[in-house]
């Protein structure tokens, strides 16, 4: 195989590629030596039937199959010894071929551009952490036990508050008639949180126990029976029993039965929740400045078949007047995302960096725990979209170059406080949103240059005098 490399412009060039006979020859009797022991044709035995019998009966599809080979074969080989890893499918042209007869084809490839990872070792960043006060721990220690209170029988007399626990037989009508699920047994109510139906708590404070009341309340869009949505519906209430909230007592007991091994241990676990509900967030700051910086590293020329393609993806759902109006925005947001990938793929290879399936399972199961009761739904989707995994398993693969790149980068270490990590992820935020505005105004601007070049109306033009405008000459 003798490989020469020509009409270098840049990422582009060719290779012409050329096989000698005798190789191809060689190729296509190893086949028909292949086929020889599979044919039967009537006055041969197995085996035996003549080269020349065979070339007759199967010479163009045995010839075809050989030269999908050799293609395969030959270039892969021609790309890997000349160290050249092509951004996209190669274009073949074939130039010579045939039975008895040499191969020469030549492969036009756009090639990736070089990437110098070294930039990306020591790269600046800022990384912060967060130092929560016991204070805070406390406080969300009291918001928990607020929300897990004791409730206490109270005395026949008392009179049902806000907050109260109580338990009622109800049986309901509409317009005077019974339906199904109309009849409640000890059902247990929070007064106050309206749960049950809108509006229907407030109507039973000040009531004591066997009290008996007519409740009224509208059922909700999600009611079972459809004919009877939003229609007034009309409870008759028996009062079972009150109970009043007491302040739980904040002590080790309370920490068991919240898991925890005593009091001291759920403060410990809680200061460390605290604390990862800023680190995601604060992290992903960190990674986005990494981008930045990545996004100011020079590349001297990007493949164009690659930013052709992620123009498609960035103008999906835009008309066509959309995306000419936008072309250079997405051109120049297109090279951004490519260099951006080039570079992290780059230094993903150099550090071998893999992605197994276990990693894979473990995000997938990070996204079902995101998703109470719609496991299988996630599950599901996973499992009929490759698509899909294939997506999540670029994910890893980033967020773990990303990591490594935070390794070996340097960061300005910041100790922070709760309210000063608050401010910096709030600042964060509004400069995002910022951004989407100035984004949405742009296009409102361009919007109303485009519509005020419109030509004026006829009643308009006729009160302006005609003036005629010399003809420009095109420089072209």
């Amino acid at each position: 195989m003798k490989v020469t490399i020509e009409n270098i412009k840049g990422l582009s060039k060719d290779l012409k590629v050329l096989i000698d006979k005798e190789t191809m020859n060689s190729y296509v009797d190893d086949k028909y030596e292949e086929i020889k022991g599979t044919v039967n044709l009537k006055g041969f035995r197995p085996g035996k039937v003549p080269k020349e019998v065979l070339k007759r009966q199967f010479g163009k599809a045995v010839f075809g199959e050989v030269l999908d080979k050799v293609l395969k074969e030959t270039s892969t080989k021609a790309l890997e010894e000349n160290k050249i890893k092509p951004a996209g499918q190669p274009k073949l042209d074939l130039k010579t071929y045939g039975e008895g007869k040499e191969l020469e084809y030549v492969l036009s490839i756009t090639e990736f551009p070089k990437v110098d990872t070294k930039l990306l070792e020591g790269i600046k960043f800022d990384e912060y952490s967060v130092k929560i006060d016991e204070s805070e721990t406390d406080t969300r220690i009291k918001e928990i036990a607020k929300n897990q209170p004791n409730f206490k029988d109270t005395k026949p007399e008392t009179k049902a508050k806000e907050g109260d626990l109580i338990a009622i037989d109800y049986n309901a009508t509409v317009d005077g008639n019974e339906f199904k699920g109309n009849e409640g047994k000890n059902t247990q109510l929070t007064l106050g949180k309206d749960l049950f139906l809108k509006g229907f708590d407030k109507q039973l404070i000040g009531l004591k126990k066997d009290d008996e009341k007519i409740v009224e309340a509208t059922l909700p869009e999600n009611f079972p029976e459809k004919e009877l949505i939003n229609k007034k519906a009309l409870f008759n209430c028996k009062i079972l029993s009150i109970k009043q909230a007491e302040e739980v007592k904040i002590d080790d007991d309370f920490a068991k039965n919240l898991g925890a091994k005593d009091l001291k241990d759920l403060r410990s676990l809680i200061t460390k929740q605290i604390n990862d509900e800023f680190k995601n967030s604060l992290d992903q700051l960190s990674k986005n400045q990494i981008l930045k910086e990545i996004e100011k590293i020079k590349i001297e020329e990007l493949p164009q078949n690659l930013i052709e393609e992620e123009v498609k993806i960035l103008s999906q759902g835009m008309s066509e007047d959309e995306i000419k109006k936008n072309k250079k925005s997405l051109e120049e947001k297109a090279k951004i995302r490519i260099k951006t990938g080039l570079i992290l793929n780059e230094f993903g290879e150099k550090n071998q960096i893999k992605v197994n399936e276990t990693e894979i399972q473990n995000e997938v199961q990070k996204q079902l725990r995101m998703m109470p009761g719609q496991e299988k739904m996630v599950m599901d989707f996973y499992q009929k979209n490759p698509s899909a995994v294939a997506s999540l398993r670029g994910t890893v693969y980033e967020e773990k170059i990303l990591n490594l790149i935070k390794e070996k980068g340097k960061p300005n270490k910041k100790d922070i406080s709760k309210s000063e990590a608050e401010k910096i992820l709030k600042e964060a935020h509004n400069h995002d949103h910022d951004h989407e505005n100035k984004k949405k105004e742009t296009k409102k601007k361009s919007e109303l240059k485009t519509a005020t070049k419109k030509k004026p109306s006829t009643k308009t033009a006729k009160s302006k005098p005609a003036v005629k405008k010399t003809k420009k000459v095109s420089k072209k």
